[in-house]
């Protein structure tokens, strides 16, 4: 049996090599964690393009919800573009209509804009209202893997709900656990849901600068990946 696959979700260039160093698989690229992650810099992502795992940028041009214009899904295609242009190995966007169905228009223009990139559906997949019916969406557009906390907030709340959806997509597309995961949940998580993948941050709380955001040029708490999070991680996924 594999091991376990770790992704890391970075936002900045310290952040990224923590997570190489500790040991991730995979790297999803993003700015703006704090706000669930946008898409990054373009300095980022050609740090990023020297990595030696794959890297997936987020592709999400603003925070908030993920209904689209026309103007937006333009700029996300243009954001793509530079991607694929840097090298790096896929993508990750998802798009809802207001009732929080999957948008398949929207999702099948970025799709034909990634064409012969990886695709993941990130979590606009857990505002849905039928998970599964959701599934059969993403597995009918061809994304290679869902990112999902099975519609709680924090994937470990999820068990049975992320259970039924590795079972229902039954090999044709990765579900993979995703927020809330820690070193000290994560094994249990990819046990009892026996997903094959794992997503995580590994963030530590970085020294605070009242001033800065009072100033509004920081969060309240700022947070980076840790190596030694990213390693606790991969220990704990990897032991027998």
């Amino acid at each position: 049996m594999r091991r376990p696959l770790l992704e890391i979700c970075v936002d900045t260039p310290e952040g990224l090599a923590a997570a190489l160093r500790g040991g991730a698989d995979r790297i999803e690229l993003c700015s703006s964690l704090a706000l669930g992650g946008l898409t990054p810099t373009p300095g980022l992502i050609a740090l990023a393009a020297r990595a030696d795992v794959p890297v997936y940028a987020m592709i999400r041009s603003r925070s908030g919800s993920f209904r689209y214009s026309a103007a937006e899904l333009d700029a996300m295609r243009l954001e793509i573009e530079a991607v694929r242009r840097a090298g790096l190995a896929g993508v990750v966007f998802g798009a809802n209509h207001a009732d929080g169905r999957l948008d398949r228009d929207a999702l099948s223009a970025l799709l034909a804009a990634s064409d012969g990139l990886g695709r993941t559906l990130h979590r606009a997949f857990d505002l849905a209202p039928d998970l599964g019916e959701a599934l059969e969406t993403a597995v009918s557009l061809g994304f290679e893997r869902v990112l999902t906390s099975g519609g709680a907030l924090r994937a470990p709340d999820a068990v049975p709900m992320l259970a039924r959806l590795v079972q229902q997509a039954a090999g044709r597309i990765a579900v993979m656990p995703g927020s809330g995961v820690r070193a000290g949940n994560a094994a249990a998580l990819l046990r009892e849901t026996r997903a094959s993948e794992i997503h995580a941050s590994g963030r530590r709380p970085l020294p605070s600068d009242p001033e800065m955001a009072r100033w509004g040029f920081d969060v309240a708490e700022p947070a980076d990946t840790s190596e030694d999070e990213v390693r606790r991680l991969r220990a704990a996924i990897d032991a027998p």
